[in-house]
């Protein structure tokens, strides 16, 4: 696997605060967004890196990691535990240097000295003298988002995503979140020495909608009445997310009254068949640009 600067990707130094790697992530996302390059797979392999490297950078614990070991970080715990490994060996053998053959771990490793390390790290031999075994290591995983409007999200449907340069397409379920992440097993880096490769993370990222507002199951929508309907009761058309419903508005209706449709909700998440709820408020729009007529019959009503 190429090496890839994670620091150069997103164009900062390696001294860089938190702020300055939310804010190249940011900047760089933005240009290389897959909606506003369509087409263009270059853009797309570029906004794949710039994730990758804000997936690592913006995580102190992997940043640890990449800034000593490298393209090889994600083997950081293997590679110390060879470490622990070969220093009880020494100490049981009573070995006070390295022999030939043998890494000197006191010296510390630059990232390519690691990664030479890791290609021969376990080619000792296996069972007395039946030859030699290298270790085999699970791939890079990889991290991708996939945006989607909030009717997109209501209906389970495929969708085909361009990562390392490869098309894969995937079926999205019916009421996925915004910020669930999935995990496709295999779709990683390849592994080391012949291991499986890394898995692929999928994060979902929906997009507010213009009408309807999202709350878990539940969707929220603003319906206006006029003055005369809420006063004296009448019908209103409302759209939902799967249709047009006919509702009944009670005379007196107040404004901000809420009223429930039991199941015009959300699909629930896997479970086919259940929503939840859709709770519209009435808001009451004021009459303007009364005639004088108008006017006149508003203050007979408030004479009485």
């Amino acid at each position: 696997m190429d090496f890839i600067d994670y620091y150069s990707v997103l164009g900062i130094s390696k001294d860089a605060s938190d702020d300055d790697i939310k804010k190249a992530y940011r900047k760089l996302a933005r240009k290389h967004h897959p909606d506003l390059n369509p087409n263009d797979q270059e853009a797309n392999k570029k906004f794949q890196q710039i994730n990758e490297a804000n997936e690592v950078l913006s995580d102190p614990e992997k940043r640890k990691k990449y800034d000593q070991y490298g393209k090889d970080w994600q083997h950081a715990e293997q590679f110390e535990e060879a470490k622990r490994q070969q220093q009880q060996s020494r100490q049981s053998y009573g070995q006070s240097s390295a022999g030939a053959g043998d890494y000197d771990f006191s010296e510390g490793f630059g990232g390519a000295d690691f990664s030479d390390f890791f290609s021969s790290m376990f080619g000792q031999e296996a069972g007395g003298g039946r030859g030699r075994r290298q270790t085999q290591f699970k791939g890079q995983d990889y991290q991708a988002e996939l945006h989607l409007s909030l009717r997109d999200a209501y209906t389970t449907h495929k969708q085909t995503m361009n990562v390392d340069g490869k098309n894969i397409r995937i079926t999205v379920q019916a009421g996925v979140e915004n910020g669930q992440k999935i995990k496709l097993s295999g779709y990683g880096s390849p592994g080391i020495n012949g291991g499986p490769n890394g898995d692929l993370y999928i994060t979902f990222v929906i997009e507010d909608d213009t009408r309807f507002r999202r709350m878990g199951n539940d969707l929220y929508v603003d319906e206006e009445i006029d003055l005369y309907t809420a006063v004296l009761g009448g019908e209103r058309v409302v759209e939902t997310m799967d249709g047009k419903v006919k509702l009944t508005v009670k005379p007196e209706t107040q404004n901000g009254t809420k009223v429930r449709l039991k199941g015009k909700g959300f699909p629930v998440y896997k479970q086919d068949g259940s929503f939840g709820d859709l709770y519209i408020t009435w808001q009451v729009k004021l009459p303007t640009n009364l005639t004088d007529q108008q006017k006149e019959l508003f203050q007979q009503l408030a004479a009485l």
